[in-house]
């Protein structure tokens, strides 16, 4: 059922003049070093709507697999834990920084040059951003 009311704000948000209910700003995306088969991924998410919107899967025709990683801190050694979804409260942003919350990508495939995030909540695409590749 949240996922069908997410639906219906979507599509009443695209159909008015409102911001969307999802928006991506401030991303940046590293090149993988050479040798290297993973980068990061960084950004601002930022839920317009007033329904709360959960993030199941981010993907990219660009890497292999890309999940959601958190970095913690437990007995004084950082860690990464995945995150397997991620909910955003209505009118909150929450920010992918170094040392935080990011985007692990892996195993790029073909050229880098630009790359498209695709946002799921369940089966339901319901963002996709390109973005250019930062050297």
């Amino acid at each position: 059922m949240k996922r069908f009311a997410l639906l219906l704000a979507l599509l009443a948000a695209a159909c008015s003049n409102e911001s969307p209910p999802l928006t991506i700003t401030d991303v940046v995306i590293k090149k993988p070093l050479p040798g290297m088969h993973m980068s990061a991924g960084y950004f601002t998410m930022t839920n317009n709507s007033s329904t709360t919107i959960i993030i199941t899967s981010v993907s990219s025709p660009q890497f292999g697999a890309v999940d959601m990683h958190e970095t913690v801190i437990e007995d004084d050694v950082a860690r990464m834990v995945g995150i397997d979804e991620l909910e955003l409260e209505p009118r909150a942003s929450i920010e992918f920084a170094p040392g935080g919350k990011h985007l692990m990508l892996m195993r790029p495939v073909g050229e880098l040059s630009q790359v498209t995030l695709q946002f799921y909540s369940g089966d339901l695409e319901i963002l996709s951003v390109n973005v250019t590749v930062s050297e």
